[in-house]
């Protein structure tokens, strides 16, 4: 690992402890994108779902936890005492994506949704071979990645004072890392995300 990432994943980290609220705020989950509710659809209830970079618990721990046997993690304490809040049947941890604290086969569905973005770029794909390692067979998985490379940082995201980096790779790239991993695409969604910027969803098996 080299001094960059170790920076961008402190920047990260301490970025979403100190604007935690401000994020939480911006965030409208009311819509979810069509790949996400069809796939988690085919999942069926009360099944193991890991929730990868779950922040707040709105893309999928509040909405959606309560069908599934849940567990979500994010790198940010602040992050998961929100969802703690949304989410109080969910098993919540600390933890780094691209080392995952689960035993191979843990999980009969991953969820990542604008969280690998967070993740150095060369990292990537062993966060994908993280997922695909957790992932029992027959199991689905969601991510939601860039559409273009891009990496850079913001030293006032959302007006809040507090500092936020991204790694974004582009669709291309990320394709060939899902399929270095062993996913197949079983369908993809261009979205528009509240957050901001245009987004793929991918539906993984």
């Amino acid at each position: 690992m080299t001094t960059d990432d170790t920076n961008l994943r402190t920047a990260v980290r301490r970025g979403y402890d100190a604007l935690a609220a401000d994020y939480d705020a911006v965030r409208d989950d009311s819509e979810l994108p069509d790949t996400l509710v069809d796939a988690l659809a085919s999942v069926p209830e009360g099944s193991r779902l890991l929730d990868a970079g779950c922040g707040g618990g709105r893309g999928v721990l509040g909405p959606l936890g309560d069908r599934f046997d849940a567990v979500g993690l994010d790198v940010s304490r602040a992050q998961l005492d929100l969802a703690a809040e949304r989410a109080p049947d969910a098993a919540l941890a600390q933890g780094d994506m691209s080392r995952l604290p689960y035993a191979d086969d843990t999980f009969d569905a991953v969820t990542a949704l604008h969280s690998i973005i967070h993740v150095p770029t060369d990292e990537h794909a062993a966060v994908y071979r993280e997922f695909r390692r957790v992932l029992r067979d027959g199991g689905v998985a969601v991510v939601a990645a860039g559409t273009e490379n891009w990496e850079g940082e913001n030293d006032d995201w959302l007006d809040s004072g507090a500092t936020m980096r991204w790694s974004i790779l582009g669709e291309e790239e990320t394709e060939a890392a899902l399929a270095d991993a062993g996913f197949e695409v079983v369908e993809s969604e261009l979205v528009e995300s509240d957050a901001g910027g245009t987004w793929r969803y991918y539906w993984l098996a």
